[in-house]
């Protein structure tokens, strides 16, 4: 058999095999390592892959650890954690819950709105999703919402840090994307190419966020002219009316400031993303200090948390150039590049593709695992067809925002599931997040047929 076909068919059963074993549970970076390196052993058998490949391992891992940009992901977890654990995000939800009480559907309209301060001053979903449940659950239960509605607009807020800057998605895919972008277009023979900053990524991502936010808006005032019955009101008592506007002013006030300092110097070109994430993560510190909440227990919890998600995600990512290394090397990318080539309807056929495929793959497969796996393989072959490299890592940002949100692995669910009372039931849960889904995928429609929603703000801050 021709070895060329044995290294691609072998490159193929190698990215069933990862699915696989992540589905019978085993760990994610040491799955795809493992498998990898199992998978390259077959290969070095049949004569199809070269071990002296893995010796540019350790200079990748080098890199990982000294790109100045990624050093941007720790920092930004810092700030997200140091702010829940600051009680600042509980102050917010329980203030915009008396402003917009008056009104049916206000509970969930401020958690959405909260939601999406939240991910711009935080970025960390977990620690959102979990907040608002423990503080809006309760308070929507007894108000007389109905359980779908509830769960769902928690779920679904709580994930707008995925999409919403500084999203560390974000970080990890401008980062990628730059370096693939500048390959093309040296292979291209632009030796000159327009570079892919983070901050680009930021900047296209921030329309289509605020769109995000208008749909589920958009769904709570639809559900509160339909069915009332769902989302009733919850009017403020007449003495807590009287300091409303001091709490409004005092809860919005912090964050705005902290969104303000760490997005305005990014996107207006006054910082890098890291030195924003640094201004970000002291002042979290800081607010945290201004409110008496901050302790030598709570900096030792913040760090040790800080330290935990950003090891997760780097083993990922050591374990994903495992993959990435043994997947090229046995002809993967070609596979790739005759699939994506050969598709009728050109480019777009094939971007519509590769979102199809990630967003089946949410099902089962968390964020990072997936960008780590497919991007490496499939950008090369899309920004060499001319794709914005922009536009495609925000569309790949929002489609990925629902892997929170799928079942039967949607993190976001379990969350909640975590922290629901009793009396909510897990197909509640289940059931509330399908409309929400179905709005993911009518943003990703809507960006897909006009582009210009993520490349216009970057276009106008670049001049």
């Amino acid at each position: 058999m021709d070895p060329v076909l044995i290294g691609e068919i072998l490159a193929g059963l190698m990215f069933f095999g990862i699915i696989a074993f992540l589905l019978l549970g085993f760990p994610v970076a040491f799955t795809l390592a493992g498998t990898s390196l199992l998978f390259g052993a077959v290969g070095m058998y049949y004569g199809v892959f070269d071990p002296s490949n893995f010796g540019s391992l350790p200079n990748r891992y080098i890199g990982y650890m000294t790109n100045e940009v990624l050093v941007a992901v720790p920092l930004f977890v810092f700030m997200g954690v140091m702010l829940e654990r600051s009680q600042i995000a509980e102050q917010l939800l329980l203030t915009m819950g008396k402003l917009f009480g008056n009104m049916r559907g206000g509970l969930a309209i401020s958690v959405v709105i909260v939601g999406a301060m939240l991910a711009a001053s935080t970025g960390v979903v977990g620690a959102t999703v979990v907040t608002m449940g423990l503080i809006s659950l309760p308070a929507m239960m007894r108000a007389g919402y109905k359980p779908t509605l509830a769960t769902g607009v928690i779920c679904a807020s709580g994930t707008l840090g995925q999409i919403i800057p500084p999203s560390t998605v974000l970080i990890f895919m401008g980062d990628m994307l730059s370096g693939i972008n500048a390959q093309v277009q040296m292979a291209k023979g632009n030796f000159a190419p327009t570079p892919v900053s983070v901050g680009d990524l930021f900047a296209g991502a921030m329309l289509p966020g605020v769109m995000l936010v208008l749909l589920y808006i958009g769904w709570v005032i639809f559900k509160a002219i339909t069915d009332p019955e769902s989302c009733p009101a919850t009017p403020v008592p007449p003495e807590e009316k009287a300091h409303l506007k001091r709490e409004v002013f005092t809860a919005l006030l912090p964050p705005l400031l902290l969104i303000l300092a760490v997005l305005g110097s990014i996107l207006g070109g006054i910082a890098t993303p890291t030195e924003a994430a640094s201004v970000g993560a002291v002042g979290a510190t800081l607010l945290a200090a201004f409110r008496w909440k901050l302790s030598g227990r709570i900096l030792h919890e913040t760090a040790v948390q800080t330290a935990t998600i950003t090891s997760m995600v780097f083993i990922i990512l050591f374990g994903a150039a495992v993959f990435s290394v043994v997947f090229r090397m046995m002809g993967g990318d070609n596979l790739v590049h005759e699939f994506l080539t050969g598709l009728p309807g050109g480019p777009l056929m094939a971007v519509a593709v590769v979102m199809a495929i990630m967003f089946v793959l949410g099902f089962i497969l968390d964020t990072f695992e997936i960008i780590f796996i497919v991007i490496p393989i499939t950008a090369p072959v899309l920004l060499a067809m001319d794709i914005s490299p922009v536009w495609l890592g925000v569309m790949v940002g929002v489609n990925l925002q629902t892997s929170f949100l799928t079942p039967p692995f949607g993190f976001a669910l379990f969350y909640l599931r975590g922290v629901a009372p009793d009396s909510v039931p897990t197909s509640a849960i289940y059931r509330g997040i399908l409309p929400f889904v179905v709005l993911q995928i009518l943003a990703i429609a809507l960006l897909f047929a006009f582009p210009g929603v993520v490349t216009w703000l970057p276009s106008v801050i670049a001049g």
